[in-house]
């Protein structure tokens, strides 16, 4: 009954809706922004494996960031 239920024009007429909503301009801050989440969540859930299994992680999900600001006063 559901096969094939997302067809290729089923997502184009979803994607024009999206712009006649939303315009243009904010799509690909939405997009952007649902990467961001997409990322986390990903990283959350790989925490919550290994806390799960018992290792410790030794990756962090995030990078050290460099401070611009050491050498000035």
């Amino acid at each position: 009954m559901f096969r094939n239920a997302l067809e290729p024009w089923h997502l184009v007429l979803i994607l024009a809706v999206l712009v006649l909503l939303f315009g243009s301009k904010k799509l690909p801050d939405m997009a952007r922004g649902v990467g961001k989440s997409m990322r986390i969540l990903k990283s959350e859930t790989k925490a919550m494996k290994a806390e799960a299994t018992g290792t410790a992680g030794t990756e962090s999900p995030e990078r050290p960031r460099a401070t611009v600001d050491a050498g000035r006063e």
